[in-house]
């Protein structure tokens, strides 16, 4: 889960620069006058829109999957346990074998 959640914060630190970003357009296109004033307003809000509906989707998908995640997590964790065990069991094992050769 924790490459998940680094995986989920770079996409998250990327939508934050592309905020960034478009509050720059959105100060250049307050220098700017006339004609072009107006089509960069347009876009500025485009891309404010699209933004905030990507925003919404990562926080959804994020969710969704921590949802999943905790799901698998809980189903899979007396399989975990058991083989544990047989893992523990199988290094006393190995460890007997060596002791074995070596005597």
């Amino acid at each position: 889960m924790a490459n998940k959640k680094g995986s989920f914060d770079e996409v998250e630190k990327l939508l934050q620069e592309i905020g960034g970003k478009i509050e720059e357009l959105i100060a250049k296109g307050a220098e700017l006058g006339g004609e072009a004033k107006g089509e960069v307003e347009r876009k500025i809000e485009e891309l404010r829109q699209n933004k905030e509906s990507i925003h919404q989707e990562f926080k959804n998908r994020r969710g969704d999957f921590e949802k999943k995640y905790d799901e698998k997590k809980v189903s899979a964790s007396p399989f975990f346990k058991k083989s544990g065990g047989h893992f523990k069991d199988g290094i006393n094992e190995l460890l007997q074998g060596f002791k074995a050769i070596f005597k």
